[in-house]
């Protein structure tokens, strides 16, 4: 799988525009702690789980302990509450699934996403 790393807040405005794209199924945002065992076990098991067609849906991978502030600019721009681990599905601008801890799934990713 090829993590695009979301660095900078500015990203999340390429992550609209890449929502909104004909060629693109929809974007997905992985928010991961990198100390927390329970994030690794859902980026371990969505990595392993993971089919879904790089080019059409791209994946951004946030490092929470050296990017929180992103994670709050998320937060604010979809109204979805903070939470680690935790996968947001973007499409047109919007947050239309979110899911977190055990809950991250990448068959119920793919429902979204081809939905």
């Amino acid at each position: 799988m090829n993590w695009l790393p979301l660095i900078t807040e500015e990203q999340l405005t390429q992550i609209n525009s890449l929502s909104q794209q004909k060629d693109i199924a929809a974007v997905v945002i992985f928010k991961h702690s990198t100390r927390c065992s329970i994030s690794s076990m859902a980026l371990n098991r969505l990595e392993r789980s993971w089919n879904l067609h790089e080019q059409s849906v791209p994946a951004y991978y946030l490092d929470l302990l050296n990017y929180r502030g992103i994670s709050n600019a998320i937060e604010k721009l979809y109204g979805i509450t903070h939470q680690s681990p935790q996968i947001l599905v973007i499409k047109n601008e919007k947050c239309i699934y979110s899911a977190t801890h055990s809950d991250i799934s990448a068959s119920e990713l793919a429902e979204f996403i081809n939905s």
